[in-house]
């Protein structure tokens, strides 16, 4: 499978791993204890972490496009993230129709910062299924630059 200009392969592994879809609702305790499961990752790389708590959510690489609105305000569609949980799968209606998504929160806070696309009814709009739309106002941009001495 070829791989996009601008990609780390052996980091997308890792995300493909990390964002499965659970099999089961989290249960009360997943809310509340999982900060301990944080990774660190993408060290000297741009990305995306979370405002709250400052865990890295995904690499400014696999954003997608900034021309979306989330619940709060305007979002980025990201191909994938990591240090995120999945809340249950619902059927919400969306400025673009129905779909099925989930709601994801930092594994750090557990504050929800938008949502997965698991399915969209519209034939147009089945490019979103798998990806992640992240609010904008809940991330932090770090371009991980360095200053020469």
């Amino acid at each position: 499978m070829p791989q996009s200009v601008g990609r780390i392969p052996r980091i997308q592994t890792s995300i493909r791993i990390l964002t499965n879809y659970p099999s089961k609702p989290m249960s009360s305790s997943q809310h509340t204890d999982t900060k301990s499961q944080v990774i660190s990752t993408f060290h000297d790389h741009p990305t995306f972490s979370c405002s709250n708590c400052s865990a890295v959510i995904a690499l400014q690489d696999e954003l997608i496009s900034k021309a979306f609105s989330g619940r709060d305000g305007r979002g980025y569609l990201i191909h994938s993230a990591v240090n995120m949980k999945m809340g249950k799968k619902e059927d919400r209606a969306l400025l673009t129709g129905v779909h099925t998504v989930a709601d994801v929160f930092c594994l750090g806070c557990n504050e929800r910062l938008g949502w997965y696309y698991l399915k969209a009814s519209d034939q147009s709009q089945k490019y979103k299924e798998g990806k992640y739309l992240l609010e904008r106002e809940k991330l932090i941009k770090d371009n991980a630059w360095k200053l020469d001495d």
